[in-house]
């Protein structure tokens, strides 16, 4: 898989695509990020990449020019199956979507910044729009870091056991199970029982039990 990011701002991404799991599947070769800075396609001396908007409204916009030059670069080079743009109005990014978006070749994500960016790239260029919650960021750079980091821990060999994934909250449409290690007993607070008896059958049915019970007291929303 490749992901490409463009952004103007692209030191934000350093350091949560530089460690851990992101990390290790890069130097496994099973991802290539790309992190590109928008300014070298900026205009004139001084790279610009935003301006005022039309209708006079606060806040600077990016610019048209930039963003194009850039995408139509790297379009050259290869197909895209989704051309991302991290977006408030954008759909909900959830544990389906980065289920789908692991399963393709080559990605892009656009990181909107300022106000946000042309509409005409939105309208022309832009095949899926993701929000990853009802707030607004300073950009999008930090959504990019969390779509990223979300699809690449599912592609196969990312994680250190491979159906460690399956068992995430959301991956079946409800949240995980509560989870332990040792020791069975500290400070008097102990354990559950069944997770000591070694019976994978009885394991197995508390684990479904107790998502079940947490999703409907915490998300019930998700059982609808």
């Amino acid at each position: 898989m490749r992901i490409d990011i463009l952004t103007v701002v692209p030191e934000l991404l350093e350091s949560p695509l530089g460690h851990s799991i992101v990390k290790r599947a890069c130097d496994k070769g099973l991802v290539e990020i790309h992190v590109h800075n928008i300014r070298e396609c900026g205009l004139g001396r001084w790279r610009q990449v935003d301006d005022y908007s039309f209708g006079g409204d606060a806040g600077m916009v990016m610019m048209i020019e930039p963003v194009y030059r850039m995408m139509e670069r790297l379009k050259a080079e290869r197909d895209y199956d989704e051309i991302i743009f991290t977006a408030p109005d954008g759909e909900q990014f959830t544990q389906a979507v980065a289920n789908e978006l692991s399963t393709m070749r080559n990605i892009m994500i656009l990181c909107g910044h300022y106000k946000g960016v042309d509409h005409r790239i939105r309208e022309h260029l832009i095949t899926r729009e993701i929000t990853v919650g009802d707030y607004v960021l300073s950009g999008g750079e930090i959504p990019a870091a969390i779509i990223t980091d979300a699809v690449v821990r599912l592609l196969p060999g990312a994680l250190g056991d491979e159906t460690s994934a399956l068992s995430d909250s959301f991956q079946d449409g409800l949240l995980a199970p509560p989870v332990y290690t040792r020791p069975a007993e500290f400070n008097g607070w102990k354990v559950p029982e069944v997770l000591l008896c070694g019976d994978p059958k009885k394991i197995a049915a508390w684990q479904d039990e107790q998502s079940l019970e947490r999703t409907r007291l915490l998300r019930p929303e998700l059982l609808k």
